[in-house]
């Protein structure tokens, strides 16, 4: 933990100089005051971010955290636990959803074996940071040790710096891992002391009773290891997931390396909240890219407070919500760099009123 503390000492807020200038940059560009909304917001913070009045993002990255989990035992997924580590091989040969996103943004797809229950050391083109090979069955015994949860979050922090350091601007946050929505919801319902029932969804596709089942193992994990909603890493130890565990990484690396990351969906939405808890200033280094689909999607994102930018009806996961709001963060960009200003569109300024 005293790694991990060292780390997060080096978070600071965004340069609130730089958004200044970056506001006032907006509004001499020849259109209606503030009329690009959100996509206005993101380029502000983004040269908050870099501390640049005119940041780029032309290397994109998606780091996909693949990891297994020992609930599936409890019979609370449609699929087995085999398919986590055969999506993860799809990943690498341009088979799965996510790739074909990434295609038209672009960004490169990584994929990290950060805890599948399978040997993927041979996989050509898959991150190896096995933490283990799967986690406990939460709803028996705590999911991982404490030693294990900051290990996995300390790998999301290094594997951003080392993107940073090769070039690249801006990271996107997904995951695999069948079972995984059983540990955000169990996650979230702890952080933000709110009914399992209300956080849990059909994830991959369960029916009324699946969804039923699921929400018992849920209240049964909860009570068996008793977390601390208090403290993180007691909670992400005793009922979460080391994919879980690597995005909080991730968004803490983003934070200390002064890159934007993506949030995705449900589940990088529930690990954006222990990272913000753990470090409340790495917030302004996170965008929410879209709205799950899960039961939980918004109370997810309401949580952390960040509002979406897609709303589409979504819940695949793999970072394919994530891909969507970059793409949009290439328009807005568009826009601040090329579009003439006041001065040389040949057209009036116009005037900033208060109209409260």
């Amino acid at each position: 933990m005293d790694i991990l503390q060292k780390k997060m000492e080096q978070i600071v807020p965004l340069n609130e100089e730089v958004r200044r200038q970056a506001r006032e940059k907006w509004d001499a560009i020849a259109k209606p005051l503030r009329s690009l909304g959100v996509l206005e917001d993101m380029v502000i913070d983004l040269a908050g971010i870099t501390g640049e009045l005119n940041p780029q993002l032309h290397k994109k990255a998606i780091l996909i955290f693949c990891a297994d989990n020992g609930v599936v035992e409890e019979g609370v997924t449609q699929t087995g636990q085999e398919v986590t580590a055969v999506v993860t091989r799809n990943f690498t040969k341009g088979l799965a959803t996510i790739n074909a996103f990434a295609s038209v943004l672009p960004a490169r797809v990584i994929p990290v074996d950060i805890g599948i229950n399978a040997d993927m050391s041979e996989v050509e083109g898959v991150v190896d940071r096995k933490i283990a090979w799967g986690t406990k069955n939460m709803a028996k015994e705590p999911a991982m040790t404490k030693e294990q949860c900051i290990k996995a979050i300390l790998t999301g922090i290094e594997l951003v710096g080392t993107l940073k350091k090769q070039g690249y601007q801006m990271i996107l946050t997904g995951e695999m891992g069948i079972g995984n929505t059983s540990t955000s919801s169990a996650v979230l319902s702890v952080l933000e002391e709110i009914p399992v029932e209300a956080v849990t969804g059909k994830g991959a596709g369960l029916d009324k009773e699946g969804i039923a089942k699921k929400i018992q193992v849920i209240k049964q994990a909860i009570a068996q290891n008793q977390p601390d909603k208090d403290d993180v890493t007691d909670v992400l130890t005793k009922v979460g997931g080391f994919d879980i565990c690597g995005m909080v990484g991730a968004y803490l690396g983003g934070a200390i390396y002064h890159i934007p990351v993506m949030i995705d969906g449900f589940i990088s939405a529930v690990a954006a909240n222990c990272a913000i808890r753990l470090a409340p200033d790495c917030a302004g280094y996170l965008f929410a890219s879209h709205v799950s689909a899960e039961p939980a999607g918004q109370m997810a994102l309401d949580a952390i407070g960040k509002q979406a930018i897609v709303h589409a009806g979504m819940c695949l996961g793999e970072g394919t919500g994530a891909v969507l709001g970059a793409q949009l963060f290439d328009y807005a960009l568009a826009a601040y760099h090329e579009v003439a200003d006041f001065t040389r569109a040949s057209v009036k300024q116009y005037e900033l009123f208060d109209t409260l």
